[in-house]
């Protein structure tokens, strides 16, 4: 069973290395040069790649197209996306003699689209996962293969639920393998009408709005801490990033919680919602960025 593997980051790590412990042929792997200007705190594609003497390119978006003669050649069975970055066009996806299939970190038909595991603690859910579905032109909208789900914590951030994802997307993968390895794809639809699509983030999507709630102030800290860019306020002119919060207490009679952001009572900084109740705020320190 041949694949070309287009993959990034852990999950493209991690299930790059269950194909070949299953017994595929990796032609070869398309992946991305790290960007000099984001916090790399993940596994290299391209360190595996070399580890394993497989050949590998990291072409730009623009020029995926031509590829195709290079994948044409190596006729594989499968063409996987794990974790790539780039809409891979629809020329490339037919390159497949069976399936083209991408792993998704979330349970699809939700959070459909970019950064979902973000999103996914943002918006308060208990609950999220990998989904391997058929890949198609439109995002992540093809029929399912197989999922697997983990929970979130009430305080676990990004980067703790992203772990669990990623180890989520290989029990998927491991799951449904020996079906693949026999030329067959279980599939069911993908409801999209029961889903929802979000798009990027950007580091100015983390500003603190203390007229939200404490728990939505919560779980925007949780969805975008560090090593993401981190939620932000300003305190004392100066630009801080809230690394860390709670909702328990115990809070000090002192709190003012008629005055919205944050106070500093006996050393300890509070923030002050917009519902009248307080988050106590564990880890914060001054921006270098905003």
């Amino acid at each position: 069973m041949r694949a070309v593997v287009f993959a990034y980051h852990d999950v493209g790590v991690n299930c790059l290395k269950a194909l070949i412990a299953a017994g595929v042929e990796v032609g070869l792997v398309i992946t991305h040069q790290d960007d000099p200007d984001e916090n790399i705190w993940f596994g290299s594609v391209i360190a595996l790649c070399q580890e394993r003497h497989i050949p590998y390119v990291t072409p730009e978006a623009s020029e995926l197209k031509k590829l195709i003669p290079q994948i044409t050649a190596l006729a594989p069975d499968y063409v996987f996306s794990f974790y790539y970055r780039y809409m891979i066009p629809a020329d490339i996806l037919v390159c497949a003699k069976i399936a083209a299939l991408n792993m998704h970190g979330s349970l699809l038909p939700k959070y459909r689209g970019r950064a979902p595991v973000n999103w996914a603690i943002l918006h308060g859910e208990t609950q999220t996962g990998a989904t391997l579905h058929i890949m198609e032109t439109k995002p992540d909208a093809g029929d399912i293969v197989g999922q697997s789900a983990v929970t979130i914590g009430h305080d676990e951030n990004a980067t703790e639920v992203f772990s669990k994802v990623s180890q989520a997307a290989v029990t998927v993968l491991k799951q449904v393998l020996p079906e693949l390895m026999q030329g067959q794809v279980p599939r069911k639809r993908n409801l999209l009408s029961q889903g929802s699509y979000f798009g990027g983030r950007k580091p100015s999507d983390g500003q603190i709005l203390w007229t939200q709630t404490a728990k939505q102030i919560h779980d925007l800290v949780r969805a975008v801490a560090p090593p993401y860019p981190g939620a932000f306020t300003d305190w004392q002119g100066r630009t801080m990033i809230v690394a860390k919060t709670s909702l328990e207490g115990p809070f000090p009679a002192k709190l003012d919680l008629g005055t919205l952001g944050i106070q500093v009572v006996d050393n300890q900084a509070f923030g002050v919602c917009g519902d009248q109740r307080s988050i106590a705020i564990l880890e914060w320190f001054p921006s270098k960025i905003h």
